[in-house]
């Protein structure tokens, strides 16, 4: 029962990092662009969407190398 419990904690600390991974990203990548990126995926710009998810599955492939 422990080690379930234990894996299970494992998998919520790690969930945790990835969000703030992911958050603190975004952050810096809307920082760094002359538009804001919220609004221009609210009015459906499709080459907005596809960047954001492009960066956040790069953030993924790191963290799945780096954890």
């Amino acid at each position: 029962m422990n080690e379930v419990l234990f894996k299970i904690i494992e998998i919520l600390v790690y969930l945790l990092i990835g969000l703030v991974f992911f958050i603190i990203g975004y952050k810096i990548l809307s920082k760094n662009k002359h538009y804001d990126l919220n609004e221009e995926i609210d009015n459906h710009n499709k080459a907005a969407g596809v960047m954001v998810a492009g960066f956040f599955i790069a953030i993924a492939i790191i963290m799945s190398g780096v954890l």
